[in-house]
């Protein structure tokens, strides 16, 4: 007698053997297996939504590729709490975003080698012992979506090795890099990093023990990180730690960056002749974050200059705390430090407690600044310090319009542009996540999205201690546990199920979904053509959602009432051909808003003084009641 199982497999088989239509007539008509997610979701949307979903919806673009058979098999290891073990082949099949998972590379390179076309490696031990040498990384991981690579003892032991990278893993999406002990114990020789990780995104380095028990290893940060976007950026502890001599120069670091942070933890521990400059560090650049924790605890003679630092930037905060703690002849020259458009804050924590012989220098330095266990000390000068009002500086500065330079044009707009005939720019709305697709609702319900299970998480997709990964899943987690605004509802959705479940839950059953059609446009000047307010341009809600970066396609899900939204045919200016058709949300309560917006900034006024108008960016959309 055949067993249960035995059966349901053989009708499996038979089932599959053919496709079956599903949907109505016309160009809905849509051929699949049954069994596949894609068969899946369209049953479920026809069965929840009150009207058919055509073959070219955008949606399922974004349903898993998953096969029939692959999407039970992963189902069931995900059940059993296996699908670690089957990681690799789950992330392919599904289309997930994933880390690479690195074994030590084994190759030998005894001679000067230039490396231009590696990516995603392991250069544990590489250099070890190396005498003399250039090892140069030119344009490695360039244009990669995600960059891991990791650098654990290089060039350790080594005599007079120079290591240089130049373009490394410029204009990547993701980037994660190690480097553990590098060039511990290293004599002589110079590492250079010139115009490292240009305009990536998301990038978190990490630079651990680095150069510890060096001496004359010096290092060289140029135009480090320059237009990076977000992340962790950098870190670097015990940096240099029992080093001897070692300059390290820290030039442009992070310029025109948008929201980067650096961890200075334990950075020159007792070391002896430090020299460390940061000229233009942070320049020009929005919102940056830099802690300084016992930054040079225990040093002798060392000598930190802090030129131009923050200069120009938007907000920023940085924090000394135990800076060259019991150090030893420490010279610390802050000039023309933290001069920003926007008011920022410092915070002095302790610093330089239990030096000797210390001398610290402020000229010419920012305002809105914290000084704890620290003012009353000998060998501190004051010059020029700017404590004045934010209005004071603005006008140093030229005006409170540079601000506006950290929101991009046409990012923001007012609803009376919606009209035909207008010219406006169009900002970027090319969407920069990694390419991934929604799980199966029969996996995703499977595996546990919670910051309590967050170990349970790591273990799946094989997240790492302090990686990129595990940042990232981290964030998408506590902006998903996050309580909502007042008046919003929100939910966070790993499948189109849920999607369709959450939006028909705010809105009913009778609703449409829709996004701008394409990116052309992007970041040029476009010509507003016809255009269409959505359930006759009244005032209205909808439920937006937004991406997430996370392993699988996770979007953001939220009502948002009072809003009126549009559809406007987008056009060349010039020629006057329709190059796009886009869909405009305008919130009309922002009340709630900050202050400190990105649309204030951009448009002036406050919250709930002016209605706000977006465009909704590529692979995003909105939810409305329908038309029809």
């Amino acid at each position: 007698m055949l067993n249960l199982w035995t059966f349901i497999f053989l009708c499996f088989l038979h089932l599959s053997s053919f496709n079956v239509v599903l949907g109505g007539v016309g160009d809905s008509l849509v051929s699949e297996n049954p069994f596949t997610p894609k068969a899946s979701v369209i049953r479920y949307w026809n069965k929840e939504i009150r009207r058919e979903i055509t073959k070219t919806h955008f949606l399922l673009s974004k349903v898993s590729p998953l096969t029939a058979v692959d999407s039970a098999s992963f189902s069931k290891l995900a059940a059993q709490n296996d699908l670690a073990s089957h990681l690799r082949s789950f992330c392919s099949s599904a289309k997930l975003f994933c880390f690479p998972d690195l074994s030590p590379s084994l190759e030998k390179h005894p001679k000067d080698e230039r490396f231009a076309v590696y990516s995603n490696m392991n250069f544990s031990n590489y250099g070890t012992d190396r005498l003399a040498g250039v090892d140069s990384f030119k344009n490695y991981s360039e244009d990669s979506n995600i960059v891991v690579d990791s650098f654990h003892r290089y060039s350790r032991d080594s005599t007079g090795h120079k290591e240089q990278f130049a373009n490394y893993a410029s204009e990547g999406n993701v980037v994660d890099q190690n480097f553990h002990s590098y060039a511990a114990s290293a004599t002589g020789g110079s590492g250079n990093f010139n115009n490292y990780n240009r305009e990536v995104n998301n990038p978190n380095l990490r630079f651990s023990s680095y150069g510890d028990d060096s001496n004359g290893h010096g290092q060289t940060f140029t135009q480090y990180t320059e237009n990076a976007n977000a992340g962790n950026g950098q870190s670097f502890s015990s940096y240099g730690k029992n080093g001897n001599g070692v300059p390290n120069e820290f030039s442009s670091y992070g310029k025109g960056a948008n929201v980067i942070g650096s961890g200075f933890s334990g950075y020159g521990e007792a070391a002896n002749g430090a020299n460390d400059s940061f000229t233009s560090y942070g320049f020009d650049s929005n919102a940056p974050q830099n802690t300084f924790k016992s930054y040079g605890d225990g040093g002798n003679a060392a000598v930190n200059t802090f030129s131009s630092y923050r200069d120009q930037s938007n907000v920023g905060d940085d924090s000394f705390q135990s800076y060259a703690k019991n150090s030893n002849g420490e010279k610390v020259d802050f000039s023309n430090y933290g001069q920003s458009f926007n008011e920022g804050t410092d915070k002095f924590t302790g610093y330089g407690q239990g030096a000797v012989v210390q001398s610290i220098g402020f000229k010419i330095y920012g305002r809105n600044s914290t000084f704890k266990d620290y003012a009353k000390k000998e060998g501190i000068v004051f010059g020029r310090y700017n404590n004045g009002s934010s209005s004071e500086t603005a006008q140093v500065k030229g005006g409170s319009s540079a601000v506006n330079k950290w929101v991009e044009p046409g990012k923001f707009f007012r609803e009376k542009l919606l009209k035909q005939g207008t010219v406006m720019p169009m900002p970027d709305i090319k969407d920069k996540m990694p390419v991934r697709s929604f799980l199966p609702r029969t996996i995703v319900s499977k595996l546990p999205f919670s910051s309590s299970k967050f170990g349970e998480l790591k273990r799946i997709f094989h997240a790492g201690d302090n990686s990129t990964l595990e940042t990232v899943m981290l964030d998408a987690l506590k902006e998903c546990e996050r309580a909502p605004s007042p008046g919003e509802t929100k939910r966070c959705v790993g499948s189109a199920e849920d999607m369709i479940d959450f939006a028909t839950s705010v809105l009913g059953r009778n609703v449409e979904v829709r996004t701008t059609e394409n990116v052309k446009g992007s970041k040029e000047n476009i010509k507003i053509g016809s255009v269409k307010g959505i359930n006759g341009g009244k005032v209205t809600k909808s439920v937006s959602c937004h991406q997430s970066l996370y392993p699988y396609l996770l979007y953001y899900c939220h009502s948002v009432p009072e809003v009126r939204v549009y559809e406007a045919d987008i056009l060349d200016p010039k020629s006057l051909e329709k190059i796009n058709h886009g869909v405009a949300i305008c919130h009309l309560d922002t009340s709630s808003w900050s202050s400190n917006h990105g649309a204030f900034l951009a448009l002036g006024s406050g919250p709930g003084r002016i209605e706000v108008c977006h465009w909704i960016f590529e692979n995003d959309m909105t939810w409305t009641i329908s038309d029809s």
